[in-house]
């Protein structure tokens, strides 16, 4: 250990020095560039790209950063800064005594910060480097020094070159594979950072960063929880990042592992969706969403891995899937048997003669020139296949649910469950009282609201005779729909008295020349104080069409759960 460039019998470096290295003085002034674009803090993209002055810089302003070329610890001398996160500024710097690149981070504290907050803040980054310096492992950034310069502590760590995982899904949505990968590095991480006693605690994309050959490392300990250390937070406080936070640390109780396995459930579920499923407009209503809110299935990681995750992601942590059972998990999914893997040897190409099959590789040679022969397998293998789908598939037993169809939990807004078909899209009103399916060929929309009628707003009361008026009268501002007619009968469901509407009319863009039908067949369940919820099926009125309309209107209706609202 050495103390240089800190104050008296401080320790400020983690590394021993060759004997008589040269002690540069520190320099605060000096020319700088910035040869990397601003990036997420802790990791540089995979290759410098030209220096370039600020964007939209003042006039006459120098475009140098006074910082750069300032040597920190008598050894480090700043380059150019990388980016920044929620606790500081990260530079790529150089290290003079062993001649590399390194990643710095600097502390970022406002001005208007109490000096005790200040010191609050300088003694979780130095907890950080001490968190992250005990664990040693591939996938953990590892931590070289830590300087203090200006009564501060500055951090040297590792520089990653690549990406973080957010900004690689910026670009689109990972396959499962891709993700399962991903998420059994990150497991590592947090595996080997346990058996420290060391909580991350700010498990997210921005701080999984892709480095280069497939090398995937979890940086950022600067939220860091160590067992048997004081917390920095004021009572009622909490430091992360909400939709990634798991529901016990935001009900203030003592997280545990289990915790940052919950955060890694939605890592893997944006992962493959593009975004957390607890994401909402502000800060409440996510961390209610992540209290109370139960997302689906992810539409693109079904099977093993979307079981996973929605494992990973139940409200209880003792019901949480341990570290053992996920990476079972997730090496299947990103490692599968090579006897599971598609065939792709001569005789069995794209073409439709082997296509029509679907059997692969494994279709025994003796088969290959019988067609007969293959479509006879072929049918019992699908049998087997929809027997094994009838058993195991719909965890939670809808009864009469056709097959394609699942069962969505949408607890927090509609405070009811609903049966849909897998492949239609999931889309949230963005005032979070209703919920849209989209059916993938754009024929048909189920939608269902939960509203209550206020006295400043201008919702209907739920009436059969006031939503038909409504509806005769042009709908929302008379201008939503023409022509519309309208029926209308009382309905029972699950117990509870409501109406059944059947609405045909043509849109009120339409031309009157060639004018298009269409259909809305809704059920409105009238509730307290004038609330409602509603379920409308969109569907053309003309057509053959409209028989598929109304059968799924009919089974989205009858597999509607309203629980015990």
């Amino acid at each position: 250990m050495n103390n240089d460039g800190g104050r008296v019998n401080e320790p400020t470096s983690y590394e021993l020095r060759p004997p008589g290295a040269p002690q540069v003085p520190p320099q605060n002034a000096g020319p700088g560039g910035t040869g990397y674009p601003p990036t997420q803090a802790g990791y540089a993209p995979q290759a410098p790209a030209p220096a370039q002055a600020p964007a939209q810089a003042p006039a006459g302003a120098s475009t140098a950063d006074p910082a750069a070329r300032r040597v920190l610890g008598g050894r480090y001398r700043l380059v150019s800064r990388l980016g920044h996160g929620g606790m500081g500024t990260v530079w790529l710097a150089h290290d003079e005594v062993v001649d590399r690149e390194v990643a710095i981070k600097e502390p970022r504290v406002p001005d208007n910060v109490g000096e005790r907050d200040r010191d609050r803040v300088y003694l979780r980054m130095q907890r950080e480097a001490r968190a992250a310096a005990k664990i040693e492992h591939p996938a953990v950034v590892t931590m070289h020094d830590v300087v203090i310069e200006d009564a501060k502590p500055w951090i040297v760590m590792e520089l990653v070159r690549g990406q973080s995982l957010a900004d690689r899904l910026q670009e689109g949505t990972l396959d499962p594979r891709e993700a399962a990968r991903i998420g059994l590095a990150v497991l590592d991480a947090l595996t080997a950072a346990h058996e420290k006693g060391v909580l991350h605690r700010d498990v997210k994309p921005d701080n999984v960063l892709l480095g280069r050959g497939d090398r995937v490392v979890l940086s950022d300990f600067g939220i860091a929880q160590v067992e048997g250390e004081q917390g920095l937070t004021e009572t009622g406080a909490f430091v992360g990042s909400p939709e990634f936070i798991a529901p016990e640390r935001v009900l203030g109780r003592q997280p545990g592992p289990e915790s940052d396995l919950w955060s890694l459930g939605v890592v893997l579920y944006a992962a493959v969706e593009g975004v957390s499923p607890y994401r909402r407009s502000h800060v409440p209503a996510t961390l209610q969403a992540v209290l109370s809110a139960e997302p689906q299935m992810p539409a693109r990681g079904s099977g093993a891995f979307g079981t996973l995750v929605m494992r990973l992601l139940r409200k209880d942590p003792a019901a949480r899937p341990d570290a053992a059972e996920i990476r079972a998990v997730l090496e299947s999914v990103a490692r599968p048997p090579a006897a599971t893997r598609p065939y792709s040897g001569p005789g069995l190409g794209p073409g439709p003669e082997h296509a029509s099959t679907g059997l692969g590789g494994w279709v025994p040679p003796v088969l290959q020139r019988s067609r007969p022969a293959r479509y006879g397998l072929g049918a019992g293998v699908l049998a087997v296949a929809v027997a094994l789908v009838l058993i195991f598939v719909n965890p939670f037993g809808g009864g009469g649910l056709p097959e394609g169809w699942g069962i969505r939990p949408e607890n927090e807004i509609l405070r009811a469950k609903v049966g849909v078909p897998n492949d239609y899209r999931r889309e949230q009103r963005t005032d979070d009282t209703g919920v849209t399916y989209n059916d993938p060929s754009g024929v048909f929309l189920i939608f269902f609201e939960r509203n209550q009628k206020l006295p400043d707003n201008d919702l209907l009361e739920p009436k059969a005779d006031v939503w038909k008026a409504h509806y005769e009268r042009g709908g929302v501002n008379g201008t939503e729909i023409k022509d519309a007619k309208v029926t209308s009968k009382d309905v029972e469901h699950q117990g509870k008295p409501g109406f059944e509407m059947v609405v045909d009319y043509t849109d009120y863009s339409d031309s009157d020349d060639f004018p298009v039908r269409h259909r809305w067949h809704e059920l409105v369940i009238p509730g307290k104080d004038d609330s409602y919820l509603r379920l409308r099926v969109a569907m053309p009125a003309e057509g053959a069409a409209v028989k598929d309309g109304e059968e799924l209107y009919a089974t989205v209706a009858d597999q509607l759960d309203l629980g015990q609202s």
